[in-house]
């Protein structure tokens, strides 16, 4: 007896299953995904814009002045390292981003648990600290040149600015939703209002607060970019400034290049942190 031929459907059920989890791997929604697929994809995210430059002032007829060759920013990177101008305006840029987001940060966070924590506090703060967020932060710098001269203050006041009411407000946010049910918990295992801020609100928000930081810390490196035009002498924002005036291309694309590297470093730092100190809320 000649059996039916098969079917389309009879044959699609009979692949293989490490066939099908070649062709969905790549789209798991909200799961995990093997880890040398990551790895491979973190590696081409760099590696193909790499390429693709590479390719462009390769076989395109581009000015250097409107798009250096990649081998072109490299000897201008060698160039400014061996003159130690790099370095000097990297460690002055670290620095102003590191004061000025330390002090917004160490201020914003317990007065986002508070803003969070007490309706009353919330009540008297919020209505300012939305207004303040929606005025951009570079438009302060003629009051802080005003107010604080031309020294190194009003450039990390104006990273400051930038930065301790967004992370209130984003602390804040991460307060609120903190179940009630957790409270009173608290409350009936005979804990006091401090013992309930401290070992059970901010434990539980947290990575909030690590994920808020990591996001604020881009911002204060946008802001430290302009806050260096205020007579600067070092700086990655000056150096880019006037490699912008004398058409420097390959130095202008070295400053971003390096803003971009130190900012990936704390973003993974950041990362770090949030897998060290909250490995209850890090998923496996």
């Amino acid at each position: 007896m000649i059996s039916p031929p098969e079917s389309p459907m009879n044959k699609n059920s009979s692949s293989s299953p490490s066939t099908s989890l070649r062709q969905t791997v790549f789209w798991r929604l909200a799961e995990d995904i093997p880890k040398p697929l990551s790895t491979g994809l973190m590696i081409a995210s760099i590696a193909i814009p790499l390429f693709l430059w590479w390719l462009v002032t390769t076989l395109g007829n581009i000015d250097p002045k409107f798009l250096p060759s990649p081998a072109m920013v490299i000897q201008a990177f060698g160039r400014l390292w061996s003159t130690g101008e790099l370095w000097k305006d990297t460690v002055a840029s670290l620095w102003r981003v590191g004061v000025g987001f330390t002090l917004a940060a160490s201020l914003a966070i317990p007065v986002g648990i508070l803003m969070g924590s007490f309706p009353s506090i919330r009540a008297l703060l919020e209505p300012l600290f939305g207004l303040m967020r929606y005025m951009p932060a570079p438009a302060f710098i003629p009051l802080l040149i005003l107010y604080l001269g031309i020294a190194e203050e009003p450039k990390i006041m104006l990273i400051f600015i930038g930065v301790f009411f967004f992370n209130a407000l984003m602390v804040m946010d991460t307060v609120k939703f903190v179940p009630k049910e957790l409270i009173e918990a608290t409350y009936i295992l005979g804990g006091n209002r401090l013992q309930t801020l401290l070992q059970v609100i901010f434990p539980h928000v947290l990575p909030g607060i690590i994920d808020a930081c990591r996001i604020n810390l881009a911002a204060a490196w946008q802001l430290v970019i302009v806050s260096e035009l205020i007579a600067a002498t070092e700086g990655l924002g000056r150096r880019i400034s006037v490699a912008g005036r004398f058409l420097r291309t390959d130095e202008i694309f070295v400053g971003l290049i390096v803003i971009g590297i130190i900012g990936l470093t704390f973003d993974l730092l950041f990362q770090y942190l949030l897998k060290v100190a909250c490995r209850w809320s890090v998923q496996k």
